[in-house]
């Protein structure tokens, strides 16, 4: 199951040209957020996102950036949990 926290929120930036198809963010990601086609690396779900910083810490290209948002990760499993809507304190972009 894909948790969600708000659509078209994320920090989430992926330069292709930097890329390297190297799949190092497929492994990290906990979200599935990335995939590979025709050994391309791209974005398939960036809403799925949830800030973690996991991909960007781990690439070593530098071909993924994130602001990484600990309470929004915080915020989404909390709210899966209660079965509620993610709150992250009401912050424009949904974070603290």
């Amino acid at each position: 199951m894909k948790l969600r926290y708000l659509r078209n929120v994320v920090t989430l930036s992926f330069c292709s040209q930097t890329c390297r198809n190297c799949g190092v963010c497929l492994d990290v990601c906990p979200q599935a957020v990335f995939d590979q086609k025709d050994e391309n690396v791209f974005v398939a779900d960036r809403d799925a996102c949830m800030e973690c910083g996991a991909c960007e810490r781990n690439c070593p290209f530098g071909a993924v950036t994130v602001r990484v948002g600990a309470g929004c990760a915080q915020a989404i499993l909390q709210g899966e949990i209660r079965g509620k809507p993610p709150n992250c304190g009401g912050s424009d972009r949904g974070c603290s």
